[in-house]
C-alpha cells in the first residue's frame, strides 16, 4: 500500500500528465485547424496557370525545330497521347501501390522507413506520386514537418476529387527530368527528339529513371552507369508487375538507346532564330517564352537537310579548292514568298569559324547578279531584247578620254571603264546576249538607258530593301555596285518566276495559343511587280542555254537536264563573292559562297564555279520527282528602229546608214520608241561611246 506522500505524488504526475495530454490534443488540434485553412484549394491544382514553352515547327506543324522558354521547357499533352509505356515506367520506377492507395501509402512509407535504416542513409522516400505532384505543383520543395502534413492532407484530398488517370496525367506533365526540359512531351523531344507517343519501353524507362535525380542523371553528365542502373531497375520492375511480357522485357533490354547530342536540339538555326526574333519582337518576352505558343513556319524539313547537307559537302570542297570558308542557300516558294530553306553558314555550332553569323541577311555586294534588274528596266522602257548595243571598251566619265586609259577626271574624280571579266569585247551584241553571257560594258550602256533611279526603284518594288540612299550609286550599280541581302535578292528574282507578281518573303505561317486559337495567319498576297511580258522576257533569256553557251559552255552548271531553268550568277571585284540565284515557276533558289572576313577567294572563285555547283545539286534535288515545268513564252518584242531591230548594218553591209554605231544616235534615251532621237553633237556621252567602237568596226562583224 503507497504511502500518502506517495499517493499525493501519483495523483498530481496524472493530473499534470493528463492536463499535458489534453493540452497537447487541443495544440494538435489547433494545428491542424490552422493547417487544414491554410492549405491551397485542391482546384488549383488543374486549373492553375502552368507556363508552356512557345514551339517552333516546319511547315507542317510536326517537326519540332526550337523551343523557346524561359526556364522550363514543357508542351502540356493530354492523356490518350501519353503511351502505355510511359505510363506504366512511372509507376514502377515511383509508385508501384498507385492504383491501389488513397494518396497516401502507408505500407510504402514503412517499407521506405526500413530500407533506409538498412542503408543507414535517406536512400528512399515514401512519397506516392500524388503527393510528389503536390510538392512540385502546390507546395514547394521545402523539407518541414509542416510541409509534410500538408502534403498528406492535400493528397488525400485530391484523391477524392480527381481520378488516378487525372493525378498521372498532371504528374507527367509536371515533373522535371532535367537539362531544362519539365513534363514528358519535352522530355522525350530532348533526349530522343521524338515525341511521347513514339517511345519505346526502353526509351520509357530511361525517362522514368530521370526524376528521382535529373541533374545527377543526365545522359549528357558523369553518371551514366548509375542511369542505365537505373533503367535497368526500372524495366525489371514494369516485368514483375507484368507491365511487359517476357518478350517485351527482352527486347527492351537488348535496345541500344540513341540520344541526341547535346547542343543540337534547335533544327535549321539561322532560320529559327529569324522566326524566333520575330515572335520575340511582335509578342515581347514573356508571352514568347511562357505562353506555349504554337509557331508553323514556312520551312521545309526535307529541303533544309539537303540544303544543310549540301552546304556543308560543297563548302569542304569550296575551301580546298577556291579559298572559300563559307556558304549560304535561300530556297524560296514564289508564289506565296514561303522561305522553304535557309543556311545562313556552313556549320552554325562552329564558333571558330562564326557558324552562328547569318549571311543569308548580311549585307554583300552581289556582282553581276544585280543585272537583271537592270535590263528589266531597259525592257520595261521599250528596249527589245534584240536591241543592238556595242561591247567595246568605253569610257563612262565623259570628262575622261574616250581612249580610256585615265584614272582621274579634270575635277578628281575616277573615270570608268569597266572590262568584261576575260578582258575581252565582242563587238555588237543584243540585249539578250550581253545579260545572257554577263557582259559588263554593255550591261553598263543598258542601265545608262534605263535609268538609274528607274532601276532601282523596280528593284525595291521587287524586294531589294538596302537602296535607300540613291545618291551613293551610279553606273557601278549594274555591275553589283550596291550591298544587298541573299534572301531579299532570291525573293526578287522570284517576282520574274511568278510572271511578274511579288509576295514578299515570310517566315511565319500561322502562330496559335496552347488552347488552339490562332492569333495570326499569313495569307500570302501577290502585288505586281514588273510587266509579266517583261518578267517572261528575263525569264525567257536567262534560261537560253545557247545564249549563254559561248561564255558558259553548253553544259555548265546552270543547266539541269530535262529541266527549263533561269538562272544568274555574279562574282565581285577580286572574286570576294561568288552568287548564284537560280528559278523555275515555282522554286527560287540563291546561293553565295566566299569568306565572313570579306578576304579574297582564289581567281578560281567565281559565282559559276564555286556557288553553282552546291546550286545546281540542290535544284536537282529538290525538283526530283516533280513535274517538269516552263516558263510562259514572251510576246516577241520588235521595232523598225535602227538598233532596236537587231540591225546595225545597212543593206549593202558597208556599214550603218551614217556610219555612225552607238544607239544614242538612233534613239531617245528617255523615250526609245519615240520618233526623234537627241542630237549627238549635243551629248558628250555619245561622243566617247562612238569613238569607242571606230576602231572596232568592220563591216563583216
Amino acid at each position: 500500500m503507497l504511502s500518502p506522500s506517495l499517493r499525493y505524488a501519483t495523483r498530481h504526475v496524472l493530473w499534470l500528465t493528463a492536463w499535458l495530454l489534453t493540452l497537447g490534443a487541443i495544440a494538435g488540434l489547433l494545428f491542424f485547424i490552422y493547417i487544414q485553412a491554410t492549405l491551397p484549394d485542391p482546384q488549383t491544382i488543374i486549373d492553375r496557370r502552368v507556363d508552356q514553352s512557345t514551339k517552333i515547327y516546319d511547315r507542317t506543324g510536326t517537326v519540332l525545330l526550337y523551343d523557346i522558354y524561359k526556364e522550363e521547357r514543357r508542351t502540356i499533352i493530354p492523356w490518350d497521347r501519353i503511351p502505355q509505356s510511359v505510363r506504366d515506367a512511372t509507376v514502377a520506377a515511383e509508385d508501384a501501390n498507385f492504383y491501389n492507395h488513397r494518396g497516401v501509402d502507408v505500407k510504402g512509407i514503412l517499407r521506405a522507413f526500413i530500407e533506409n535504416l538498412k542503408e543507414g542513409e535517406l536512400s528512399q522516400g515514401g512519397s506516392t506520386i500524388t503527393q510528389q505532384l503536390i510538392k512540385k505543383a502546390l507546395l514547394g520543395d521545402q523539407k518541414t514537418f509542416s510541409r509534410k502534413i500538408r502534403e498528406a492532407m492535400l493528397a488525400l484530398e485530391i484523391e477524392r476529387q480527381f481520378t488516378k488517370d487525372q493525378i498521372l496525367e498532371m504528374y507527367l506533365n509536371q515533373i522535371p527530368y532535367g537539362s531544362n526540359a519539365y513534363g514528358i512531351e519535352a522530355a522525350s523531344h530532348t533526349f530522343f527528339k521524338k515525341p511521347a507517343s513514339d517511345l519505346t519501353a526502353a526509351e520509357a524507362a530511361l525517362l522514368a529513371a530521370l526524376p528521382q535525380s535529373p541533374s545527377r542523371l543526365s545522359p549528357y553528365g558523369s553518371y551514366t552507369d548509375d542511369l542505365f542502373a537505373r533503367q535497368a531497375y526500372v524495366l525489371r520492375r514494369m516485368h514483375e508487375l507484368s507491365f511487359l511480357s517476357d518478350e517485351e522485357y527482352a527486347a527492351a533490354q537488348s535496345q541500344e538507346l540513341v540520344f541526341t547530342p547535346k547542343g543540337t536540339t534547335i533544327s535549321a538555326p539561322h532560320f529559327v532564330i529569324m522566326a524566333r526574333e520575330y515572335v520575340l519582337q511582335k509578342y515581347g518576352e514573356e508571352t514568347a517564352q511562357s505562353g506555349g505558343l504554337k509557331i508553323i513556319t514556312s520551312l521545309d524539313a526535307s529541303l533544309q537537310k539537303t540544303a544543310e547537307e549540301l552546304v556543308t559537302k560543297h563548302g569542304d570542297v569550296n575551301e580546298k579548292k577556291h579559298g572559300a570558308t563559307n556558304a549560304a542557300l535561300v530556297a524560296i516558294d514564289p508564289k506565296t514568298g514561303d522561305v522553304l530553306a535557309l543556311v545562313g553558314s556552313r556549320n552554325y555550332f562552329d564558333v571558330a569559324r562564326e557558324g552562328n553569323f547569318n549571311v543569308a541577311t548580311a549585307l554583300r555586294q552581289p556582282g553581276s547578279s544585280f543585272k537583271p534588274f537592270a535590263y528589266a528596266a531597259a525592257l520595261q522602257r521599250g528596249y527589245p531584247d534584240g536591241t543592238v548595243l556595242f561591247d567595246a571598251k568605253t569610257e563612262f566619265n565623259p570628262l575622261c578620254g574616250p581612249e580610256a586609259t585615265q584614272r582621274k577626271d579634270s575635277r578628281g574624280n575616277n573615270c570608268y571603264h569597266p572590262q568584261n571579266y576575260d578582258g575581252r569585247h565582242r563587238g555588237p551584241v543584243s540585249l539578250r546576249q550581253s545579260l545572257a553571257q554577263s557582259l559588263n560594258t554593255t550591261s553598263v550602256k543598258t542601265l545608262y538607258l534605263a535609268g538609274i533611279q528607274e532601276t532601282i526603284s523596280l528593284a525595291e518594288r521587287m524586294g531589294i530593301t538596302t537602296l535607300q540612299d540613291r545618291s551613293r550609286f551610279g553606273l557601278a550599280l549594274v555591275l553589283g555596285g550596291a550591298e544587298v541581302r541573299l534572301i531579299d535578292l532570291v525573293s526578287a528574282y522570284g517576282v520574274f518566276a511568278n510572271d511578274g507578281l511579288r509576295a514578299s518573303w515570310g517566315l511565319v505561317n500561322r502562330i496559335e495559343r496552347a488552347d488552339g486559337t490562332v492569333l495570326e495567319e499569313r495569307a500570302p498576297q501577290a502585288t505586281r511587280a514588273l510587266d509579266p511580258q517583261v518578267a517572261r522576257m528575263i525569264s525567257d533569256i536567262l534560261s537560253d542555254n545557247a545564249a549563254r553557251a559561248p561564255v558558259f559552255g553548253s553544259s555548265s552548271p546552270l543547266v539541269i537536264s530535262g529541266r527549263q531553268v533561269a538562272a544568274k550568277t555574279g562574282t565581285t571585284q577580286e572574286n570576294r563573292d561568288a552568287w548564284i540565284v537560280g528559278y523555275t515557276p515555282s522554286l527560287v533558289v540563291g546561293a553565295w559562297a566566299g569568306n565572313n572576313d570579306n578576304t579574297p577567294m582564289n581567281r578560281t572563285g567565281t559565282g559559276v564555279g564555286v556557288s553553282a555547283p552546291l546550286w545546281n545539286e540542290f535544284m536537282r534535288t529538290a525538283l526530283s520527282g516533280k513535274p517538269s515545268e516552263t516558263f510562259i513564252p514572251p510576246d516577241p518584242m520588235s521595232s523598225d528602229k535602227m538598233m532596236l531591230n537587231g540591225l546595225w548594218q545597212s543593206s549593202d553591209g558597208s556599214g550603218s546608214a551614217s556610219g555612225v554605231h552607238s544607239i544614242l544616235y538612233y534613239v531617245q534615251k528617255n523615250n526609245p520608241l519615240g520618233p526623234e532621237p537627241i542630237n549627238p553633237d549635243s551629248d558628250d556621252q555619245f561622243k566617247n561611246w562612238e569613238r569607242a567602237v571606230q576602231s572596232m568596226y568592220t563591216p563583216s562583224l
